[in-house]
């Protein structure tokens, strides 16, 4: 009997773990309910606004230019002077030029010659005016000769001397001497002592000595991509993140919208002008990189929802309200304004109702 017993306990025991086994990975292989994570619509401000990436210059930079070419003999200023309105900037020595000087020195050779021939003509005639052979008509004649060969004679000096120093002491005038033109700051001095510069004319733009600038009017110059430029318009406000300032932000108002696009990298952009609001306790360097955020649109405490929850179908919108523990019912809302995170909802819940999170989808 009892031989008969124990294989039947050995086989039903076999036969109840391998059953055991098969429920075991039928329950582990069955899928687990997703446990939806659920959100609130909330109170919250949505600014709509295009970026614009560019850089804080001066609204008015004035470059120094000299009227004579030669050597910087003397640099008065360097980057960071604030100078006033004539200023002296540099001072020039002259390298006349060969042919220029040679032609100035004959024509003093010259007028020294007439001079000298007039005077001795009209010594002549002064002593016949004197004895009553010479009407007083034809010895003013003469004298007025004299006079004219006179003039002649302290021109031709004149102009060698400016041809040799670039000043004349008759004129006052002193063209190897740079003033400035603006009150500012200097931003750059590109020439050093010693080093050649070349004179502003009809052909030549001449060589910078100095750039000066109204360190108190600037402005953020940016460019804005053809696809946002129609929804600009001048009078909107602005606001600039300096990326040497961190995370400090300047109010603005947008002044200028370029007509005309340039191409650039593939895409057309345009030129904008931002005025900036300047802050007294902080000092704004030129050509410091910048981004404008340039409000389009912005409504304040307004009911809203992330963007990622929202299920779009056709021009429709949908949020999957929780009815129950984990029931969700397909509401359509409503939508107003969005920022690209957030988006305003007009109608459709309120701010009790919880919200399906789609599954992932972060927040």
């Amino acid at each position: 009997m009892l031989r008969r017993i124990v294989p039947l306990l050995i086989t039903l025991l076999i036969l109840g773990a391998f059953s055991w086994t098969l429920y075991f990975l039928y329950e582990k292989s069955k899928p687990k309910p997703t446990a939806f994570e659920t959100t609130l619509a909330r109170r919250l401000n949505i600014v709509k606004k295009t970026v614009a990436p560019g850089a804080i210059v001066p609204r008015r930079e004035v470059t120094i230019k000299p009227r004579v070419s030669g050597v910087i003999q003397k640099l008065h200023v360097q980057p960071g002077d604030y100078v006033k309105d004539k200023a002296l900037i540099a001072k020039i020595r002259i390298i006349p030029n060969a042919v220029s000087l040679n032609n100035a020195e004959a024509a003093v050779r010259t007028a020294r010659i007439n001079q000298a021939n007039a005077a001795t003509e009209l010594e002549r005639f002064r002593n016949l005016f004197d004895q009553g052979l010479l009407s007083e008509a034809d010895y003013n004649q003469k004298k007025l000769v004299s006079d004219l060969r006179q003039q002649e004679l302290d021109t031709a000096q004149s102009n060698l001397q400016l041809v040799r120093e670039g000043a004349s002491q008759r004129s006052g005038a002193v063209s190897n001497l740079v003033y400035s033109t603006v009150e500012g700051m200097v931003l750059e001095v590109p020439v050093k002592e010693g080093g050649s510069v070349i004179e502003a004319n009809n052909f030549n733009e001449g060589t910078t000595i100095a750039s000066i600038a109204d360190m108190n009017d600037l402005v953020f110059n940016g460019k804005v991509d053809e696809s946002e430029v129609g929804k600009l318009k001048e009078g909107m406000k602005v606001s600039i993140a300096i990326g040497a300032l961190g995370e400090r932000r300047f109010s603005g108002v947008l002044e200028y919208i370029a007509p005309k696009g340039i191409a650039s990298e593939g895409t057309i952009q345009f030129e904008v002008r931002a005025r900036i609001d300047i802050a007294t306790d902080v000092f704004i360097r030129a050509n410091y990189s910048a981004n404008a955020d340039i409000i389009l649109e912005r409504k304040d405490q307004v009911l809203a929802v992330p963007e990622g929850i929202v299920e779009y179908q056709g021009d429709k919108a949908f949020v999957e309200v929780e009815v129950g523990p984990q029931t969700f019912e397909k509401r359509e809302v409503k939508l107003g304004l969005s920022d690209g995170i957030d988006v305003e909802v007009l109608s459709g819940i309120d701010e009790q109702m919880k919200l399906k999170v789609p599954a992932g989808t972060k927040l």
